[in-house]
């Protein structure tokens, strides 16, 4: 077994490693959504570009998988950022139901332009840091972030031996929409 960090008897929800990064992530967002809304951009808006950019992402779709966001909301960020010239959609040549996403010239552009400010925002952030503490930290979250990925999270079910089902977000939305159309169907008429 693991070593237990926290147990049931002493735990405090502010000394949680999740409460932590949770409360740092608010934080971090207000600051970055600020210093972008200056430049008539969201927080979101710049992740998409960045995630095409870097090749994170080919679709929109990969997108919302990765940021946990509902496809339907990250469409209209793409349609968007389309409107503004910033990216354009594609088909795919593999495979012709499959709308890929690319960065236009002004799309380069704009993440250039924007760049200086996200490296300083970010610097600001890891500011309390020394080099080598941003390097151990960095490979601490990775590392965290890999095994959670892996589904190496689950704890009940693993320490007895037994396989935890995974729920994702996407499962939990797919069995409420057929809940509501099953509770939708009229009742059988009478003859």
């Amino acid at each position: 077994m693991p070593e237990q960090y926290y147990h049931p008897q002493t735990y405090l929800s502010r000394d949680s490693v999740g409460y932590l990064v949770r409360r740092l992530y608010t934080l971090l967002l207000a600051r970055f959504e600020g210093a972008l809304a200056q430049a008539d951009f969201t927080l979101t808006q710049w992740i998409v570009l960045i995630q095409v950019r870097d090749g994170l992402a080919r679709t929109a779709s990969d997108i919302a998988n990765d940021l946990g966001h509902d496809s339907g909301a990250l469409t209209r960020v793409v349609d968007q950022l389309e409107r503004r010239g910033y990216l354009q959609r594609n088909r795919s040549s593999k495979d012709r139901r499959v709308v890929e996403l690319k960065l236009t010239p002004a799309g380069k552009a704009i993440i250039e332009e924007l760049l200086p400010l996200v490296v300083d925002h970010t610097n600001a952030a890891l500011a309390p840091l020394s080099k080598s503490e941003f390097v151990q930290l960095r490979s601490y979250l990775v590392r965290l972030l890999d095994h959670a990925q892996d589904g190496n999270a689950v704890p009940a079910a693993r320490a007895a031996g037994k396989r935890a089902p995974v729920r994702t977000a996407r499962y939990a939305v797919a069995r409420t929409a057929k809940a509501a159309r099953t509770s939708r169907k009229p009742a059988a008429k009478p003859r």
